[in-house]
């Protein structure tokens, strides 16, 4: 039996393991199995691995695609570039990482966009931020974070000075949210910014999935943004890392 899976916590509900099965389904690979492998702590990863020996390959979420690098024997030159992991090769015992939500998320967007010169607010920071970034970075998109806390020098503001000064939302026309603020079970949530301020001009790219319209799409939607799930980025990302596997 062939086997991968995904690392993470908590792993409530995963695309990852709907997907797979499903794929694996459709595809006829009999041989090929999809876990998830819910660990309270990364350091239970050695034994996941001990006790799989026939991993080929795992994906990694929140809270580990960072916190992961420091046990893999090598990474992939792109993913050195973004410090985040969510994809692991598995060969002979060795670990290589990659990651599969630059590509998903740069494809996706490039074809959501089609051409159109514009400039990004990215809200959050964490893991899923990285891959956006440099995203955006090689798309030749200029884009300023948004954060809790405002930094200069990483061309970060904060919630307050985005929800103070108009001009952030008339300057960026693309909105894209890298926080599982709104994600299943608690909906009725989303990251502090005006919909005052939102006009036609806007897109939002939320990379949550569940549901399927986030309580930020479905506000600044109202305001008349154009929005889009994390969906396609998923399922492009998958790809990917199917790919890496075999």
């Amino acid at each position: 039996m062939r086997k991968f899976g995904l690392i993470g916590y908590p792993l409530g509900h995963s695309f990852s393991k709907k997907y797979f099965t499903a794929k694996f389904e459709r595809e006829g690979l009999d041989t090929c199995q999809f876990d998830l492998y819910e660990i309270p702590q990364l350091s239970d990863l050695k034994m996941v691995l001990a006790e799989n020996p026939e991993l080929e390959g795992l994906s990694v979420t929140i809270p580990y695609k960072e916190q992961v690098i420091p046990l893999l024997d090598a990474l992939d030159p792109a993913c050195a570039a973004i410090g985040a992991v969510n994809c692991i090769k598995v060969n002979g015992g060795r670990l290589t990482g990659f990651n599969t939500d630059y590509i998903g998320f740069k494809d996706s967007l490039n074809a959501w966009l089609k051409g159109e010169q514009i400039q990004a607010l990215v809200l959050g920071t964490g893991g899923a931020s990285k891959a956006v970034k440099q995203a955006l970075k090689d798309l030749g998109i200029n884009y300023v974070s948004v954060s809790r806390v405002a930094d200069a020098e990483k061309n970060q503001i904060d919630y307050q000075q985005l929800n103070q000064d108009p001009h952030y939302l008339q300057k960026h026309h693309l909105i894209i949210n890298t926080t599982p603020l709104g994600t299943y079970p608690t909906t009725e949530q989303m990251p502090e910014i005006n919909p005052d301020w939102i006009t036609g001009m806007h897109k939002v790219y939320d990379l949550v999935y569940n549901p399927e319209k986030t309580f930020l799409m479905r506000s600044l939607e109202a305001r008349g943004a154009l929005v889009k799930n994390g969906l396609e980025m998923l399922e492009l990302q998958a790809e990917a890392a199917w790919k890496i596997w075999n």
